[in-house]
């Protein structure tokens, strides 16, 4: 099963199939016999049911990777790695461009643990090297980041963290299987909210951890401790998400792009945050890196821009958090992603009123491009 596209079918079913069912069941049970009491319990917590295995089998081939673990969201898989490869006393290093509920895991929840963090505002080795502490054990990054759309020199954070002896964990969440695979690079650790992307309908909350079976069993351990497992029927309605992953994934891409130029003409746009733009400043590395842009986009109003205007005249973007799904959803991550961060880190980051991220759907590209333009046009007629 070579293309991505065929392992997303056929990879983790089960083989004979249960019963004759085309589709694997839901197998809700909380628990299961044990006859032997030698071998480990099957038991719904350490998220090893069937709905599990199948599950896990599949994600694994589609990160190409040698184990995965699926967790109840997205930051129960943040959270459960950093906690597993993360001791009182340690230190990680990571871009300080990041979803905001990762900052506020690292500014909140980490210290607690005696944990503490350098985050990066260039990125170069340079900067990654003035950062690292004798204590440092973690190199984090998203490979897309949340909401500024960088794309960090993924290359050159691997061959630091292999010449600083650092495990390398990144949230591939933006970009999905489908655009990166950061095995491929040499990432340890590939963690996704697949409560995005994956899951793609906006219908279920989970998070993916992906990597070595080493790295994994602690994982799996301190998710158990936790108890941040994935329900059966989750499982099943992530398993057959994963089945259209590809061609969801391309398609907005595809419309992405296209909305990301007709966004870039406008003159209620100051400015357009997309990969795929050779505006973008990270464009030639995203091309060197990426199967294709993602389907996140961010821009700025102009000051003239009324913002309440423009969401109001909208009819196709629903108002609303979260990404990756079917329907183009739209927010402003001063309000949402990015509400508990520090209002000084926001604005250093250029993440203001004015500023908008874009989760393009399957909608069509004409009558997506057409709203948001009709809806930029009223933001100047107030």
């Amino acid at each position: 099963m070579s293309t991505l596209d065929t392992r997303s079918v056929h990879a983790g079913e089960p083989d004979p199939r249960v019963e004759g069912a085309v589709t694997l069941p839901i197998f809700q049970s909380a628990t299961y016999t044990h006859e032997d009491p030698e071998a480990p319990p099957r038991y719904i917590r350490y998220n090893n049911t069937p709905n599990h295995e199948a599950l896990h089998e599949k994600l694994a081939a589609l990160t190409e990777t040698e184990s995965t673990l699926v967790t109840a969201s997205g930051m129960a898989a943040i959270s459960s790695t950093l906690l597993s490869l993360l001791d009182a006393g340690d230190h990680l290093v990571a871009p300080r461009s990041l979803y905001g509920g990762t900052l506020d895991l690292f500014d909140d929840l980490l210290p607690r643990f005696e944990v503490e963090h350098t985050l990066v505002a260039e990125d170069t080795p340079d900067a990654w090297t003035a950062a690292v502490q004798p204590n440092t054990k973690v190199l984090y990054a998203e490979s897309i980041a949340n909401p500024l759309l960088e794309v960090p020199d993924l290359v050159a954070m691997i061959d630091f963290a292999e010449t600083q002896n650092l495990v390398a964990v990144i949230d591939n969440t933006f970009a999905s299987p489908v655009n990166l695979r950061p095995a491929e690079l040499g990432f340890d650790v590939i963690l996704h909210s697949a409560t995005k992307y994956l899951g793609g309908h906006s219908d279920l909350a989970a998070g993916v951890v992906a990597g070595p079976d080493d790295l994994l069993d602690d994982v799996r351990y301190t998710t158990k401790l936790l108890g941040g497992m994935l329900d059966p029927h989750a499982c099943f309605l992530l398993h057959r998400s994963l089945k259209t992953l590809g061609v969801r994934v391309r398609q907005q891409n595809e419309t992405a792009q296209a909305v990301a130029e007709t966004l870039a003409r406008h003159d209620a746009v100051d400015q357009v945050r997309y990969p795929g733009l050779s505006s973008h400043p990270d464009h030639e590395r995203a091309k060197a890196l990426l199967d294709g842009f993602g389907g996140m986009v961010s821009f700025d109003l102009v000051p003239d821009a009324d913002v309440n205007a423009f969401f109001e005249a909208l009819s196709l973007p629903i108002r609303a958090p979260s990404l990756g799904g079917v329907e183009t959803l739209i927010t402003q991550p001063i309000h949402t992603s990015h509400k508990n961060v520090d209002r000084a880190v926001r604005e250093e980051l250029g993440i203001t009123e004015r500023f908008v991220r874009l989760s393009v759907g399957l909608e069509g590209r004409e009558d997506l491009s057409d709203d948001l333009s009709t809806a930029l046009d009223a933001s100047l007629d107030v």
